[in-house]
């Protein structure tokens, strides 16, 4: 198999039927397979897809969760079924062109210099909120990471076969794609693209859900916030030091009163909140340790549909 499309959906009934008409109307002359990965979505899109298997008109995979695990599993369960030269990881709400999937690996098949290629927004079109965010998003985990972010890169790319082996060997529960990519390495060809507007449904990503996404990498991928939450220790302790040496100083040099209930309740405030902070941030790595010491599986696939089997009766 030359080319797998490997295509995580949730609540997208609306799309998947036109997204095999255009895989099957662009990519025609190239050997291709489409991996479906339904992650619990909640309307008729198992059906619809269920429907596409028995038509036969594609070669079809289809992963039906047994319930949300989330975007990041999906790309994993989706990577893991994959048998193209080729794996590319695209949106079924047709935002993400596949014309651009096609190009992609014809560039990888007469660049072999390069192992993967990923698309990225030139001018993104978001609110202003969303986009600051997510520049701000880039500029701080740029500055907390050992590895280096693309700015604007999403995971609409093109990997070689070497490149999602080693993928895979990261086995990890808590999944940062965007961190992943960059941390295996690999020679990277990015390119601009123009996303499109969705065909049918609504996103599932809210401002919020970025956040803890935002989060999530930063925590999967530096420990700087360790190191942070110590200095924070280390300089409060000294100024909490140097302030006790200028009372004193002031009592006893000076005869100078100080305020006692305003400036004790004032530091209580201060110590009290970074100490929450800096358990807040301790406590965010070790709720990542407990899940991941347990060994969880990263999702647990209650049917799969392929056309391999289909062809082996």
């Amino acid at each position: 198999m030359k080319l797998s499309l490997v295509a995580p959906c949730y609540n997208e009934e609306g799309n998947v039927r036109l997204f095999c008409e255009e895989a099957r109307r662009i990519l025609e002359g190239i050997e291709y397979e489409i991996v479906f990965i339904n992650d619990g979505s909640k309307d008729g899109t198992l059906k619809v897809l269920k429907e596409l298997y028995a038509e036969k008109k594609d070669n079809l995979k289809i992963i039906n969760f047994s319930r949300n695990f989330g975007k990041e599993a999906g790309l994993y369960a989706g990577l893991q079924h994959a048998g193209g030269d080729y794996v590319v990881i695209i949106d079924t709400d047709m935002q993400q062109p596949i014309e651009v999937a096609r190009e992609m690996v014809e560039f990888l098949e007469e660049h072999p210099e390069y192992d993967e290629v990923a698309a990225y927004q030139e001018e993104r079109k978001e609110g202003k909120i969303m986009t600051a965010f997510k520049s701000a998003f880039y500029s701080m985990i740029n500055k907390l990471c050992d590895v280096e972010l693309y700015k604007n890169a999403s995971d609409f790319r093109c990997l070689r076969r070497s490149v999602v082996n080693a993928i895979l060997s990261m086995s990890e529960y808590h999944r940062f794609s965007k961190g992943i990519f960059a941390w295996i390495g690999f020679e990277t060809y990015y390119r601009p693209y123009e996303v499109r507007e969705r065909n049918a449904g609504t996103t599932s990503w809210s401002f919020w859900k970025l956040v803890n996404y935002a989060l999530e990498g930063v925590v999967s991928f530096s420990t700087k916030p360790l190191k942070m939450a110590t200095k924070l220790g280390v300089v409060t302790s000294i100024l909490a030091i140097l302030y006790m040496l200028v009372v004193i100083i002031q009592k006893l040099a000076f005869g100078i009163n100080i305020p006692g209930y305003p400036t004790v309740i004032v530091l209580i405030l201060l110590i009290g909140g970074i100490q929450l902070t800096v358990l807040g941030i301790i406590g965010e790595y070790l709720a990542k340790m407990h899940i991941e010491v347990k060994n969880r599986p990263i999702y647990i696939a209650k049917n799969v549909w392929s056309y391999e089997d289909t062809e082996k009766e």
